[in-house]
């Protein structure tokens, strides 16, 4: 992959510099400031152009909005990360700058699924790979630190990554990994507190990857109350994206043909189940099919693959 689609943050960056920087004071303003705010939340004349999810049939029902923190839970190995991706590159489409800070994830793995999405296909020419690395300058960054990290570290990037580089969606793959004990759910509560600060504060809409609790069967998707940690959690979030697997499907798909049933063959390869959503009114099921050569998510099952305007 091209230098030019490593756009990395590197660790050396001394990032306390900036934690006295993500600390913002309460701003007490007139409620008449508001007014004009209130008539286009009311003007169904508006163009909203919040950042949506890719697919068109989520545009009325879905925003990602500023200043709001999302939680992206699923049972392990149900493609949480891989959709999360797929997100990503939706968002850039629509002029947002992204942060991935993966602590499970290399970059180049990570660039190079997103690149195979972004082509649509299998394997990406050579050409390709460089205009994609192109496509992604002033687009896309990654921070580069594999492991454990400790919260103060996590906030002192989201503070360098707002006021150095104008980061507008910043994902962290996954609460796991930041240096919070499973059992010590008053820290965890603590963290996601100020996250959501943070996001409040800075308009930087923040993406935490979580896990599910394990249960005794992953062909149900889980619920909002089963995110991994503290039950504040999903108290204190804004939205909660639930990421299902259809692992019976796939299970019934490498059966002799003669098996297959119309039935599971219709069936969705993947569901977000949107749990929570604070500021909108909506509340469902999206169901998405899974392309295996693209690792792209289609709206429906004859969807042809999303073109995401990749010059090369």
């Amino acid at each position: 992959m091209g230098s030019s689609s490593m756009k990395i943050i590197p660790d050396t960056i001394d990032f306390d510099a900036y934690l006295n920087k993500s600390e913002h004071s309460a701003h007490v303003k007139s409620a008449s400031e508001y007014t004009s705010s209130i008539i286009d939340l009311f003007n169904i004349e508006t163009v909203d152009v919040t950042p949506t999810l890719p697919w068109s049939k989520t545009f009325s029902n879905v925003r990602l909005r500023p200043g709001e923190v999302s939680i992206w839970h699923g049972i392990n190995g149900h493609g949480k990360s891989l959709l999360q991706g797929f997100v990503d590159l939706s968002l850039m489409q629509q002029g947002e700058k992204v942060c991935i800070a993966s602590f499970e994830m290399k970059p180049v793995r990570t660039l190079a699924r997103m690149c195979r999405q972004a082509a649509g296909c299998e394997e990406p020419s050579t050409r390709f790979i460089n205009g994609f690395g192109n496509w992604t300058d002033g687009k896309l960054w990654m921070y580069d630190q594999q492991g454990t990290v400790t919260p103060d570290r996590v906030r002192g990037v989201l503070a360098y990554c707002h006021a150095e580089l104008g980061i507008t969606h910043f994902v962290i793959d996954s609460l796991m990994k930041c240096g919070i004990r499973g059992d010590d759910y008053n820290r965890q509560k603590d963290f996601i507190d100020e996250l959501t600060a943070f996001a409040r504060d800075t308009g930087m809409h923040i993406h935490l990857v979580a896990h599910s609790r394990k249960g005794d069967d992953e062909t149900k998707p889980p619920g909002k109350m089963d995110v991994k940690g503290a039950s504040e959690i999903t108290d204190q979030v804004d939205n909660i994206f639930n990421v299902w697997r259809n692992k019976r499907k796939e299970a019934e798909l490498r059966k002799p043909e003669s098996n297959q049933s119309k039935e599971i063959l219709d069936q969705p390869d993947q569901l977000i189940l949107v749990d929570k959503q604070r500021n909108g009114e909506w509340e469902g099921t999206i169901a998405l099919w899974f392309d295996r050569a693209s690792f792209q998510y289609r709206a429906h099952s004859r969807e042809v693959v999303l073109d995401f305007g990749v010059p090369f």
